[in-house]
């Protein structure tokens, strides 16, 4: 199953859309480019994986010398000078190992918090039509799950792989000077080793990346249900859930159970050749004691880098596959950072300048735009519309006209197909999206409130107000009843999503951050259109005096909103069908008189 991210078509260029996948040396290089800022820490990491790797290969030495100088005299000293040797040798190895675990450690937790700060940051440049096709829990799972791969990898993983490798290979060397003849067969043993170390890691490769998408799988599904609780159990689907959140975790299970099937035919092929070829050296070293061409000694220190050499090469094998397994977490966090807004921000040289403050005037020239997810249906279709400073439009139409679309546009989360849409003459397409959004303030049917205090939530319209340019936003949006009335007043943290509040409270906070916001255009999408009567009217007060001085687009089903309008614009299939003042529409008996009768207020039919 392809990856969410990766099929996301709106949002490219990316890598794993043409089914090519990177090689694991080039993403090696790109995560480098988080790990070069520590080159100092990694540095003295190396120098302490050597004194470390150093000390263990004495060992072998210090084994040598007791037992064919210290048994072989008979004199007690040199054990004496043996026991001193061992303990100075065992404190350094203590100390480096310290040395070598914090620093790569810390390195470990250091670098992922840099990468999980460089994929947020970059996904929160994505533009909409990436997230249309991107579930929530798959991005989370990535920033969470695979970063912590990588971690494991960088604190722990590289290191042990390192210190494995210098090991096998010092012994190695140790080897040779200890009994070329002996060493020459342990050589012809390595291949049989790497083997299947090669060919078993690409597998484990494979499998874990597929591992990493069935656990991002579940992520999404715990989002979906968790986030949309109320309506899971109002539609008692909760049983449903439950099946398909099983079937998820299970397929995870079986993904993950047959990774760890092949990882451990890996470690147990490995660790079967190795021990099989230390078993066979001590039995021709034990006729060579005996026929005396080696030294009991010799013997011994033979066996200890030997098996060092088994050890190590049996301990790389398994981290190769942890190595693997981080390589294909490594993939999925690069396909995010690669992936490119489909929202270009034109090169200095080239882009439209807005006002610091615009003055409000719009237009729409022969504008047509399809969604990405659905370019065979035309959202807007030649529309053409000019909209003066500080005018009231009220856009109407069935679902479906083009309503939000143009909001949408507005707002530079998609850009046309054709035609041109321009704010104060400057064309939207070749704006800075943060220029032009620094103009906008958008009211939606669905008020977005942060799980925090009610100042933050306001605040967040801009974040450098003051609590007195707070409070007098709420007043103007006319919540100062209700907040004060709060167990902690503006301090009150309103819990997720604002569950702590009614819609119409929720509704004039997210009023008063745009009145805080203070921009010289204003988006209502059926701001009242969710709320009671009485709630109604209180936030009709408030957005009276948030429209005032400011060009304002309403996209409107009640009456009142629609009434207040300088002119009412009704869309149908993407075109301007007709346009007028309430009376006129009414007059001229066409699609709007026909929506007025069907959706709006009974003394709207006269």
């Amino acid at each position: 199953m392809a990856s969410p991210v990766s099929a996301a078509s709106a949002d490219a260029h990316n890598p794993a859309k043409d089914g090519v996948k990177p090689p694991v040396g080039r993403q090696a290089a790109r995560l480098w480019r988080f790990l070069s800022p520590y080159q100092r820490r990694i540095a003295g990491a190396l120098v302490a994986l050597l004194i470390a790797s150093g000390s263990m290969l004495a060992m072998g030495q210090g084994l040598k010398r007791v037992i064919d100088g210290g048994f072989g005299s008979g004199d007690p000293h040199l054990l004496d000078q043996a026991l001193v040797g061992v303990l100075v040798v065992s404190l350094l190895l203590a100390v480096s190992t310290w040395a070598r675990f914090f620093l790569m450690m810390s390195t470990g937790e250091r670098v992922v918090a840099d990468l999980r700060k460089a994929v947020f940051g970059h996904v929160l440049t994505l533009s909409p039509a990436f997230f249309d096709s991107t579930r929530t829990g798959e991005i989370i799972s990535r920033l969470t799950n695979d970063t912590t791969e990588i971690q494991n990898v960088i604190g722990f993983g590289v290191s042990m792989f390192l210190r494995n490798a210098i090991l096998a290979l010092g012994s190695l060397v140790l080897l040779f000077i200890t009994s070329p003849k002996l060493a020459a067969l342990i050589v012809f043993g390595v291949p049989a080793i790497l083997v299947p170390i090669l060919l078993i890691g690409r597998r484990v490769r494979r499998l874990s990346r597929n591992a990493q998408d069935r656990v991002a799988d579940v992520a999404a599904q715990v989002d979906e249900s968790i986030h949309e609780i109320r309506t899971v159990q109002a539609y008692a689907h909760e049983e449903s859930d439950r099946r398909l959140f099983d079937d998820r975790v299970e397929s995870a299970y079986g993904t993950g159970v047959t990774r760890i099937k092949v990882k451990a035919s890996l470690i147990s092929a490995v660790m079967l050749i190795s021990f099989s070829a230390v078993g066979v050296i001590l039995w021709i070293g034990g006729h060579d004691v005996l026929a005396g061409k080696l030294t009991a000694g010799e013997l011994s220190a033979f066996v200890f880098y030997a098996g060092i050499v088994a050890g190590g090469l049996g301990a790389v094998s398994e981290v190769w596959g942890e190595l693997q397994r981080a390589a294909g977490a490594t993939e999925r966090l690069m396909e995010l950072l690669d992936t490119q807004s489909a929202i270009a921000r034109p090169a200095s040289d080239a882009a439209s300048a807005l006002p610091v403050r615009a003055s409000g005037a719009i237009r729409f020239e022969n504008v047509t735009f399809a969604y990405p997810s659905r370019a065979d249906v035309p959202a807007l279709d030649g529309l053409t519309l000019a909209i003066s400073p500080g005018e009231r439009i009220a856009l109407v139409g069935p679902s479906g006209a083009g309503k939000s679309t143009v909001l949408g546009l507005l707002l530079r989360f998609y850009d046309p197909q054709g035609g041109r849409i321009l704010i104060d003459g400057a064309d939207l397409s070749q704006c800075d999206p943060h220029d032009i959004r620094r103009q906008l303030a958008l009211v939606p049917q669905d008020p977005v409130i942060f799980a925090t205090t009610v100042t933050e939530n306001v605040r967040y319209g801009r974040p450098d107000a003051s609590d007195e340019a707070v409070r007098a936003a709420c007043a103007a949006a006319h919540a100062m009843e209700f907040i004060e009335r709060l167990p902690q007043g503006f301090a009150t943290d309103l819990g997720e999503r604002g569950i702590k509040l009614s819609g119409g409270q929720r509704q004039r906070l997210s009023i008063a951050r745009a009145l805080l916001a203070d921009r010289a255009i204003l988006l209502l999408d059926e701001a009242t259109s969710s709320l009671d009567a009485a709630s109604e009217r209180a936030v009709a007060l408030a957005l009276e005096g948030l429209m005032k001085g400011r060009t304002s687009l309403v996209i409107a089903h009640r009456l009142a909103t629609v009434q207040n309008a300088d002119r009412i614009v009704v869309l149908e299939h993407g075109k301007v069908h007709s346009m007028g003042t309430h009376a006129e529409l009414m007059r001229a008996d066409g699609l709007y008189s026909h929506l007025a009768r069907l959706q709006f207020l009974p003394d709207a039919v006269h």
